[in-house]
């Protein structure tokens, strides 16, 4: 913008002056002190985001002011400039749907997704919590005392908000999930994130209108807040109306809820907000955002129209979010809030191994694929993961090929037998076994019982164990079984990665979540100004597009 080029497109002609002195009718030795025609001047004023941008021409160069108030044309002192065009201050606080703010007490419409396993962990939580950014803590796979230590720890150092727990759907085991939703409610936890749900369940119905209730104006209060996950418009419709009647009559029966709190979950959607999951890490259906996201919205303004809630559901995004770029697009979309999670792997505060954390820092986009799950295994339900220095994903799809073939572990070929026993497990498939039966018979002697008389069933349980064992070693960074760590990962970490090359954040070490939260965020918003600009017929060399993380003071 300097060197005399004119960087707009065209001739363009200004209708107006502009002058630049602090004040009208102060006189200073140079009024165009305040305007910045060198590379450092114009990239620092296109940053600062608090003031506004006017783009300015003199004596044939372009720079960039904060500064001027407007005057007449004939002026002959040689300190005139042109305006050419103009970007107001932009704040944060505006990206999204401010609502989302105030509603859960947070300065971002960005929040981070729970990771299973406490990868997601209690120090992840409450570093963001005390930024007043909202994440969700990952109880997938974890006991009940695990998930009782991050409930304490989390509260005391957020007494005040904000933090989300994770309720994972558990096909397999209704009565963990309700034990968990009790866990909530006995302890207070007052937002929640349900995730990879294929439809209602008793349990979600009641962890939300168990928390009903009306104000003195007579106004229904919600103290229960409910964040759905998901990327299918069958489960959304669900999660946008109120509970199904015949939940909550079951409810009501066995003295869960009151009269009245079935009447009041009659007037209110399952959930505050939806987030609509793209192709992200670990479950997923690989659903493209631009075609997934305006789906979702015009559900909700569908079903909006028929129940006329005072607050219509929002509708956020997650899956892909890994860069400035990409949740400027998810904003310009509609989307009320931006949800990262595979880039939050690889911060010091998850709960991931070292080792794990700088597999995640040198992935690429193509650096993922689908592997078999080890919660739905049986159903065939797949999710994605890294494979760029594991083994894992191929390793699993082989045992899933085998319980697809088979119909028990005797019928499998010695051959292929011993190739299981000294490739993926190290150990005989009777020892699996007896391990299994080990700790079913503290966790779920029912279950224990079936398998013992279906041959089917004990070999996906056999089959379970590497599976879920695997995603443990890779949180726990497992000596010698490094080949074998499952690490849910989708390609946003790639795009994460080509964004922070010769950055600070380039180096896991250096990886904080409220760091990435706010460029994210700060990213987007200074792109959405360039943008602006260049919708004024603004051309600029591409390095005063470019946002790159600098370390914060």
């Amino acid at each position: 913008m300097n060197n005399g080029k004119s960087l707009l497109n065209g001739n363009h002609k200004s209708q107006q002056s502009f002058s630049c002195p602090k004040a009208q009718n102060q006189v200073l030795p140079n009024i165009l002190d305040a305007v910045s025609f060198d590379e450092a001047g114009i990239k620092a004023k296109l940053l600062n985001l608090d003031k506004p941008c006017y783009i300015v021409r003199s004596k044939g160069q372009v720079g960039v002011t904060h500064e001027g108030y407007l005057s007449h044309a004939d002026q002959s002192d040689g300190k005139l400039v042109e305006m050419l065009m103009a970007s107001p201050p932009i704040s944060i606080q505006q990206l999204g749907d401010r609502s989302f703010l105030s509603f859960y007490g947070v300065k971002y419409a960005y929040a981070t997704g729970a990771m299973a396993s406490g990868i997601a962990s209690e120090e992840l939580v409450i570093a963001l919590g005390k930024e007043k950014i909202l994440s969700s803590f990952g109880t997938g796979g974890l006991s009940l005392e695990r998930i009782v230590s991050a409930i304490e720890r989390i509260q005391q150092a957020l007494p005040q908000g904000p933090y989300a727990f994770n309720l994972l759907h558990n096909p397999h085991d209704q009565s963990a999930e309700r034990r968990t939703v009790d866990l909530f409610l006995n302890y207070g936890v007052r937002v929640v994130e349900a995730s990879a749900f294929l439809d209602l369940t008793p349990n979600i119905v009641y962890y939300r209108a168990a928390g009903l209730s009306l104000n003195r104006e007579n106004q229904i209060e919600i103290h229960n807040k409910v964040i759905a996950k998901l990327s299918r418009r069958e489960v959304a419709t669900k999660f946008l109306q109120p509970a199904p009647t015949k939940i909550l009559e079951e409810l009501v029966s066995q003295g869960l809820i009151t009269e009245l709190q079935a009447n009041l979950a009659q007037k209110v959607p399952m959930a505050d907000d939806i987030t609509v999951e793209a192709d992200s890490g670990g479950h997923t259906d690989n659903r493209p955002l631009v075609c997934l996201l305006p789906s979702i919205q015009e559900l909700r303004d569908e079903i909006q129209e028929k129940y006329r809630y005072p607050t219509p559901v929002r509708v956020g995004v997650a899956g892909g979010i890994g860069t400035p770029q990409s949740a400027l697009a998810a904003f310009m979309m509609g989307a009320a809030y931006v949800v990262t999670g595979s880039i939050n792997q690889s911060c010091v505060e998850a709960g991931a191994s070292q080792h794990t954390k700088k597999l995640l820092a040198q992935a690429q986009m193509p650096d993922v694929m689908m592997a078999p799950a080890a919660d739905m295994f049986e159903m065939g339900v797949k999710l994605q993961v890294l494979k760029k220095g594991t083994m894992f994903p191929l390793r699993a799809q082989k045992l899933y090929d085998l319980y697809k073939a088979y119909d028990s572990i005797e019928d499998i070929p010695q051959s292929e037998r011993e190739k299981v026993e000294k490739q993926i497990f190290r150990e005989s498939l009777q020892s699996v076994w007896e391990k299994t039966v080990d700790y079913l018979s503290q966790r779920n002697p029912q279950k224990l019982a079936r398998a013992n008389n279906n041959p089917k069933m004990k070999m996906a349980l056999i089959f379970r164990r590497y599976l879920g064992l695997s995603s443990r070693w890779s949180s726990s960074g497992e000596k010698g079984r490094e080949i074998d760590y499952q690490i849910w990962c989708g390609p946003a970490m790639g795009g994460f990665n080509d964004w922070v090359t010769d950055s600070y954040l380039a180096e896991p070490s250096n990886r904080k979540v409220a760091d990435i939260a706010f460029h994210i965020m700060n990213g987007s918003a200074f792109l959405y100004r360039m943008q602006n600009l260049k919708i004024q017929g603004l051309q600029m060399p591409i390095q005063y597009g470019k946002y790159k993380p600098v370390p914060l003071k």
